[in-house]
């Protein structure tokens, strides 16, 4: 009798109907978080997102697009679409190209409160944070598990926040027997309220320094962005600011060509308009699974006066580094000379294939476009009074938009409105908004917002306009 092999097409398990529901149901999941009360008024670019049509529709290839969401992007959006449609807290509209919340926001009440610290995770891997969110949700609903990192390392710290949906859950995770492990390992848990104490006591703070400590580690809506403080400025004609302006051309300086920003996707350039400068970037190969940006920037900042521009994914053996002007003999000595190790790995250096580098230099242009733009509507957005550099008043520290203000733009080099100057690096150290795992480079936030036309679909009984 003839055996048949099985072919690799038969051999492929396909997902049973149960299973196909479960990963729409957490794409749904992940998508209702972005739109939740606990994040949505806390995340500028969300917010941004939500108020830039009248009706609250954004558009679903934006969210789709971010970095949480990379599992299901290869499955497309009508994939997302349909996996939406799951959803009881989203409505998707009749063409099927945005969504939006089915009721009002609303400001959040308990957070602090139904939060807890949890310490003894280990180290980062790509899957870490599904699996954590499955962890804690076998204690209850969480709405959102942050992993804290390393102040400028980003660096995961081994230790999580976790906003419960309720405070049952919290007193579930608390109080089970036996105590939450980890690999088998016991973890440290606490009140997200006991964690701050601690913290408080460790460092012998007492009075205001106490309060401001506690406000430091309270979490979203405690500091930074706050959709509300925003909006009852506004009522109170905190915001006068003369937006029927003409909004001016925006350029950037790349390569020693000026360049004009384009608003579309966000801040874009047309190709022709980017100039090749051949022997401005190089490429690495054979280096360790890890490559710290650092390890490259901080040794070639002693060579170079702008810091070059470095594309490299974790996992990855090779990358690319970009200057922003073709390398001299010299130069290119100094680099092979001073970065023969990455991630502990010797390495080579070479010039990429043209195709190669034309694609990188255009990709480069780009996200000096989508900084340039974003700081503009940024700074067209904050305004303000200040000191110094910063609109009216004189002698004064500077409002947001000032010299000495805070949300000043030291780290922005030359981004500016109408002219960009060489914007690549702008804003690199610029506090971001981050996805739910607070990843040290999740998401693309910054990004300008899609404009999206009115829908007209009527709302049915007992729906609320949102």
């Amino acid at each position: 009798m003839e055996v048949v092999q099985p072919t690799e097409a038969s051999t492929a398990a396909e997902p049973s109907e149960d299973e196909e529901k479960d990963k729409m149901l957490r794409a749904a999941r992940q998508i209702e978080f972005y739109f939740a009360d606990s994040n949505l008024p806390f995340d500028k670019f969300m917010w941004t997102l939500h108020t830039a049509n009248a009706e609250h529709w954004v558009p679903v290839k934006t969210v789709a697009s971010f970095k949480r969401m990379r599992d299901f992007q290869a499955l497309g959006l009508e994939w997302v679409v349909k996996a939406l449609k799951l959803s009881e807290e989203l409505e998707v509209d009749e063409a099927g190209e945005n969504v939006r919340r089915r009721t009002e926001v609303q400001p959040p009440k308990g957070q602090f409160e139904r939060s807890i610290y949890a310490k003894g995770f280990g180290k980062e891997d790509p899957t870490l944070q599904k699996r954590l969110e499955d962890f804690f949700n076998k204690y209850g609903k969480a709405n959102a598990v942050r992993m804290r990192r390393a102040d400028g390392t980003k660096e995961f710290k081994g230790s999580v926040f976790v906003e419960f949906a309720d405070f049952k859950s919290v007193e579930a995770f608390l109080n089970a027997e036996p105590k939450p492990t980890w690999e088998g390992e016991e973890l440290l848990i606490m009140s997200k309220e006991a964690y701050c104490d601690m913290k408080i006591k460790e460092k012998g703070l007492t009075g205001k320094a106490a309060d401001l400590r506690r406000q430091s580690i309270g979490g979203p809506g405690r500091k930074g962005f706050n959709a509300f403080t925003e909006m009852a400025a506004k009522e109170k004609g905190g915001d006068k600011r003369g937006k029927d302006k003409p909004k001016p051309d925006v350029y950037v300086e790349f390569m020693g060509s000026k360049i004009r920003v384009h608003e579309e996707d966000g801040g874009s350039v047309k190709p022709e308009d980017v100039p090749f400068v051949k022997g401005a970037s190089l490429k690495f190969e054979g280096a360790g699974d890890d490559v710290s940006f650092d390890e490259i920037k901080g040794t070639l900042k002693e060579r170079f006066a702008r810091a070059p521009f470095v594309k490299y994914s974790k996992g990855d053996s090779w990358g690319l580094v970009g200057f922003d002007k073709a390398l001299s003999e010299e130069d290119l000595t100094y680099v092979k000379e001073n970065l023969k190790k990455l991630s502990g790995k010797e390495i080579t250096w070479s010039t990429p294939e043209e195709e190669q580098d034309r694609a990188f230099q255009l990709e480069r242009a780009t996200s000096t476009a989508k900084r340039a733009l974003s700081f503009s509507q940024n700074r067209d957005s904050r305004g303000g009074r200040g000191g110094r550099g910063g609109g009216r008043g004189g002698r004064g520290r500077g409002g947001r938009g000032g010299r000495g203000g805070r949300g000043g733009s030291r780290n922005a080099e030359k981004s500016s409105a109408p002219s960009a100057a060489d914007g690549e690096q702008a804003g690199e150290k610029r506090k971001r908004a981050v996805e739910p795992d607070g990843g040290p480079n999740m998401g693309v936030r910054g990004q300008g917002v899609p404009v999206i036309q009115s829908s007209k679909k009527a709302k049915t009984d007992g729906e609320a306009a949102s």
